[in-house]
């Protein structure tokens, strides 16, 4: 016969810490911020993943067909930057997406190793397809806020994008 420890109403060992939900404790508003972001990065990429499986784009797809679209004409490197993401990854992604006819690459006029990318209009409604999703998930995340404290949040978060950029220290 098995000694099993004591268990508390949810579900945890008396011998184990209490973990609380995101939004408690030190998981809510009384956290450090570079957790709060992390914590809220994970919680907004799976929401984006789970809303573009039926299109069938990846987080990272959507990401590069949007920074694509930004900038059009982007070499595969100023690809990487943007999207925050590895030139290799950026790579496969980029050849993902011309394969299904999303993005067209074309030689750059004086440099012959670096293509300019550019989404064809197959591409365009993919995009469009993507933004109807992503565009609820925003409004969400912007529930209860005014247009003043948005734009509080926004420049925030640029803030915080700056302090920790390379660009920052220079």
């Amino acid at each position: 016969m098995s000694k099993r420890a004591p268990t508390t109403n949810a579900g945890n060992t008396l011998d184990t810490p209490f973990i609380p939900e995101p939004g408690q404790g030190k998981r809510g508003e009384e956290g450090y911020l570079g957790y709060l972001l992390r914590q809220a990065s994970a919680a907004h990429r799976l929401r984006m993943e789970r809303a573009m499986t039926d299109v069938g784009v990846t987080l990272p797809q959507f990401l590069v067909l949007t920074m694509i679209r930004a900038y059009p004409g982007v070499s595969n490197a100023d690809l990487a930057r943007l999207a925050m993401l590895t030139p290799q990854t950026v790579s496969v992604i980029v050849a993902n997406l011309e394969r299904s006819g999303a993005i067209t690459r074309r030689p750059h006029a004086v440099h012959g190793r670096i293509q300019h990318i550019d989404v064809t209009p197959e591409g365009a409604a993919l995009l469009a397809a993507c933004r109807k999703r992503s565009g609820g998930i925003e409004q969400e995340l912007l529930e209860g806020f005014t247009p003043e404290e948005e734009q509080v949040v926004r420049r925030w978060l640029v803030h915080a994008a700056m302090v920790g950029s390379d660009k920052a220290a220079t």
